[in-house]
């Protein structure tokens, strides 16, 4: 009679231990029988699920739970029916994201599975640590062709410029200053891009480019003087109208979208007519919209889903890699902002690309400033 008094004593203070632990445990964690009743849970549990004590004994479908795509009741029974261990990263709806781990429960004795046990783990941080990581190799590899492509343009109008060099100084004389003066934009252009690199490094953002005021004249005018030869082979006209002179973004990134859109309207120019290039800035909700329009061979509609793929060549007898408008695309992608596209086989093709605006507000000073000028 003593021994099973014992053992009723001892029953009773495992369940106390357990029930003790289930009070105090930092860790969420969920008891569901193998009828999907709720059978036990640790305080911290109520965050991913709405509980009370009087949940206890009811269906685990029947209570409310805070995940954005809930699937919850079948990796239960996925877990009871095939003896496995689950392992699962879910967000609840405030954001948060957790690892989900649901654990077949085994009586000992029967070794029949009467439940699981589900922990939750947040990986909020490392979840958010590992999308910076994706994001930095993404800029990475952007940079890595973004140069690549840059300087491939100079490069290849240099290797030109010194073959009519070869010719020039004896057939022509007159014509070596023009061509050394190609030569010296085409060196200071590669120049610009490997300094842009080097900068880059140096600062402690790595392969990020930092942010900064610019004048969009500027860089407008830098990109017209890399191109000045295709402009003067070509013919081509540009025309502008900027209502938005400054824009908060990296250097190197938006001259790279406008060399990128200003060579492409070039390059695939029309046969028919000289090359008229728009280039226009204004202000749209919260962001700057830059418009490259041209009057070139235009893009056919079936293609139009493909331009911004990599290594994609609108035309294979344009000489080309293809990784212009996909580098222009991640870009502004990778920035928070879109680009759009409108075009017209035989007529010309339309870039609108949207930024965030980023500009800083006005200072309490130039608000006065202002006021005063009003007045």
């Amino acid at each position: 009679m003593s021994s099973k008094v014992e053992e009723i004593k001892n029953l009773i203070q495992s369940n106390d231990e357990l029930e003790n632990y289930f009070r105090n445990t930092i860790i969420p964690q969920l008891f569901i029988d193998a009828d999907l009743r709720l059978r036990k849970f640790t305080p911290p549990a109520m965050t991913q699920f709405d509980l009370s004590m009087a949940d206890i004994g009811r269906s685990i479908s029947d209570i409310k739970d805070n995940f954005r795509f809930p699937s919850i009741i079948e990796n239960i029974q996925y877990v009871i029916e095939c003896n496995e261990i689950l392992e699962k990263e879910i967000q609840t709806r405030d954001f948060k994201w957790f690892q989900m781990n649901i654990i077949p429960y085994v009586e000992l004795k029967s070794t029949k599975i009467n439940g699981v046990i589900i922990t939750f783990i947040e990986i909020t941080a490392r979840i958010r640590d590992l999308k910076e990581q994706e994001k930095l190799v993404a800029d990475h590899e952007t940079l890595l062709d973004s140069i690549s492509h840059d300087i491939k343009n100079p490069l290849t109008t240099l290797l030109a410029s010194i073959e009519l060099l070869k010719r020039a100084s004896n057939e022509n004389p007159k014509h070596v200053p023009s061509l050394l003066q190609i030569v010296e934009n085409s060196i200071r252009s590669m120049q610009g891009v490997i300094t842009d690199l080097t900068e880059t490094r140096k600062s402690g953002h790595k392969y990020k480019s930092e942010e900064e005021l610019l004048s969009f004249e500027h860089i407008l005018e830098d990109v017209r003087l890399t191109l000045s030869a295709d402009i003067l082979e070509s013919g081509a006209i540009i025309k502008k109208k900027i209502n938005v002179s400054q824009i908060t973004f990296s250097r190197r990134k938006l001259r790279s979208i406008l060399y990128n859109l200003l060579n492409n309207a070039i390059k695939f120019r029309s046969p028919d007519r000289k090359p008229e290039i728009f280039i226009n800035t204004e202000c749209e909700n919260d962001f700057v919209v830059i418009t490259v329009k041209d009057n070139g061979i235009g893009i056919a509609p079936e293609k139009k889903d493909l331009i911004f793929s990599k290594y994609f060549r609108v035309e294979h007898k344009i000489e080309g890699t293809g990784v212009g408008l996909y580098l222009v695309s991640e870009i502004i992608k990778n920035a928070g902002g879109k680009i759009l596209m409108e075009s017209e086989p035989g007529i010309g093709t339309e870039f609108k690309i949207y930024l965030k605006d980023q500009a800083p507000a006005p200072s309490q000073e130039n608000l006065e400033a202002q006021k005063n000028k009003e007045g």
